[in-house]
């Protein structure tokens, strides 16, 4: 997904993944009648093929597949980066099984037959999830968009001011003026849009925790 065209406001999707077409036909008429966008699936590899979403997403999985169980696909999932919240179902739960589920990072596990709003109210919450997601990848992306903006003087600027220097330390650092300094920290808060220095340092932890370091 494209962070740039994400739509966290868009009407969500529910992906339906579950080789019993009554059961699929079942949860599309009731997840529609709530107003959601529903797309069904009979098999993982199926899924695999959607066409690309910038709405919020969840899937429900079942967790007897034919070719892979829903546990091993949710694993699958998770180890190729894809964030989209899981909710499992089965007709044959255990406590050892919804355990793994949950450790996996499942956001809930639900034992057939179950109530639809049990359903619902899992669905809602793994929509708020990916909502939440979708608009932290948005920040991040713009945050690397306007540090990318950044002249090589100017990111070092930056980061020697938010490590705690002072401008007359950073120009004895960098061997120039702490006119210029003053210049390359403003043009650093101008085009990173940071209202305060404190707003700046925030980005810049923000930043790093993203895998970012300070230009050498």
């Amino acid at each position: 997904m494209n962070p740039a065209t994400a739509r966290p406001d868009a009407t969500p999707i529910v992906y339906i993944v579950d080789d019993d077409d009554s059961l699929r036909g079942a949860l599309d008429s009731l997840l529609r009648s709530v107003g959601l966008q529903v797309r069904g699936y009979a098999s993982a590899a199926a899924f695999l093929q959607r066409p690309a979403s910038e709405a919020p997403g969840c899937l429900l999985l079942d967790v007897r597949l034919q070719g892979i169980s829903g546990l091993d696909f949710q694993a699958e999932l998770a180890r190729s980066g894809v964030t989209m919240p899981v909710i499992l179902m089965t007709g044959h739960g255990d406590i050892p099984m919804s355990v793994r589920a949950m450790k996996a990072g499942a956001i809930d596990f639900l034992t057939k037959p179950f109530r639809d709003q049990d359903l619902l109210d899992a669905v809602a919450a793994a929509h708020d999830k990916d909502r939440r997601q979708l608009e932290q990848r948005q920040a991040s992306s713009g945050l690397h968009t306007r540090y990318a903006a950044l002249t090589p003087r100017e990111s070092e600027v930056m980061w020697l001011a938010v490590s705690g220097l002072l401008n007359k330390q950073i120009a004895g650092e960098l061997g120039t003026s702490e006119v210029t300094v003053k210049i390359h920290r403003g043009n650093a808060m101008k085009k990173m849009q940071a209202k305060s220095f404190a707003d700046l340092v925030r980005m810049a932890q923000a930043l790093e925790q993203g895998g970012f370091r300070p230009r050498s």
